[in-house]
């Protein structure tokens, strides 16, 4: 109650709620509102524009990790991984290492009947199919299911949900894939192709997995690209994955001469550098606008200094401080600010929320990757969105302040 029974937020607070004068004068009241609304519009926009691209930061991390490794072991002249599973044991037992899994994968033409398209088909082990939960997270058709059966006809394929749509096909269906990496003959170079039998179909979210990534058993793959007993990748998942820049120098220790460990962080960090960009140069431009609040909070005090000039004689001639007057100029405008930082968290966290739960703006998943606008808040967002504005809102009084503090009452009341 101490800020609220001070003598300048009592006078601050009439002004700002409007006292008799206010009712006579109504442009006054507009301007404040409009000022009001200007903080609220400002906080408003930096509140969704960093929620927007914290959103699409933790989407494209979350899925990208879910499809690849966050950290993955290569032979550095990409001639492949024989003693991949003897490597692979070898990963596992690193400190904070918690699974390491070979994969084959290469570009092939799946087709089904008239219908083709070049897709990515990658070779994994049966029981490392749980390594990939976060990809295969929602099932459209069929289940996760690539261990070989006596009743088996064709290898199982596990494909996206929207490459399924645009070959037209349904778990249960056979599919043809074609392999580039053919064969010799004295007919010439013939591509090497198998038949395959669809019995999951999966939607992870993410557009290029879901259109250009198809999965199937790693000894199938090998037969398929006469590449037998090797692997391309040892792909590893690790405890922190931002640490996984630690792991690595331990996982091309022990891999080798002639193996290079990289992480998910360097296969992307052209998108993530891109993300950080945005971010900063997304704050400064939409900052903009918290500015221009803070001008138009600047021209109400001018103007609310030049209509109180009587008030502000009146209270120096009966003994107010000029620090006393300029502190109620300053609790007037940061009050102004304060009230449209609150309304500016509350419309911004309101939309965010809504707009997360309910996916209220859609996408082309084509062009973006993913079908709807995602947005994460946080809560240092919102303190520092907070501290700006009402560092702009307070710098904004202090020439009004000073302003007000050089009338002279004997030249204001002289004629009163």
């Amino acid at each position: 109650m101490l800020p609220a029974m001070s003598f300048e937020w009592f006078v601050a607070r009439r002004y700002l709620a409007g006292g008799r004068a206010a009712r006579k004068d109504r442009f006054l009241s507009a301007i404040t509102a409009i000022a009001v609304a200007a903080v609220a519009a400002g906080v408003t926009a930096l509140v969704l524009a960093l929620a927007i691209n914290a959103g699409f930061r933790e989407t494209f991390e979350e899925r990208l990790l879910g499809a690849t490794a966050h950290l993955t072991v290569t032979r550095a002249d990409a001639s492949g991984i024989r003693d991949y599973r003897a490597l692979a044991a070898k990963l596992r037992r690193l400190p904070g290492v918690l699974s390491a899994t070979p994969a084959l994968y290469e570009t092939v033409l799946i087709s089904s009947g008239s219908r083709a398209r070049g897709i990515v088909l990658k070779g994994i082990e049966p029981r490392d199919a749980a390594a990939q939960a976060n990809l295969f997270s929602r099932w459209r058709e069929g289940s996760l299911r690539l261990e070989a059966s006596e009743e088996e006809k064709a290898p199982p394929l596990l494909i996206g949900w929207e490459l399924a749509k645009e070959l037209g096909v349904e778990a249960g269906d056979t599919v043809l894939i074609t392999s580039p990496q053919g064969r010799l003959t004295p007919f010439g170079l013939v591509p090497r192709y198998r038949t395959f039998e669809v019995v999951g179909i999966f939607e992870s979210g993410f557009w290029d997995y879901d259109a250009g990534w198809a999965f199937t058993r790693l000894e199938v793959t090998q037969e398929l690209f006469s590449l037998g007993g090797m692997a391309s990748v040892i792909e590893l998942r690790v405890e922190d994955v931002y640490a996984a820049g630690e792991v690595s120098p331990a996982a091309e220790a022990a891999a080798g001469k002639g193996h290079v460990a990289s992480t998910w962080m360097e296969h992307h960090k052209s998108l993530f550098r891109a993300l950080r960009l945005e971010k900063l140069v997304t704050a400064l431009i939409i900052g903009l606008i918290v500015f221009v609040a803070g001008l138009n909070i600047l021209i109400l005090l001018v103007m609310l200094v030049l209509e109180k000039r009587r008030d502000i004689a009146v209270l120096l001639s009966f003994g107010a401080r000029t620090a006393q007057v300029q502190r109620i100029f300053i609790l007037h405008g940061v009050a102004i600010g304060a009230l449209g930082t609150l309304v500016g968290l509350a419309l911004g966290y309101g939309v965010a929320v809504a707009g997360a739960r309910w996916q209220l703006f859609p996408l082309d998943p084509q062009v973006y990757g993913i079908s709807f606008v995602p947005f994460q808040t946080s809560w240092p967002d919102a303190l520092a969105i907070a501290a700006v504005a009402l560092l702009i809102s307070f710098a904004a009084t202090l020439y009004p302040a000073r302003r007000a503090t050089r009338i002279l009452p004997v030249e204001v009341l002289r004629y009163e």
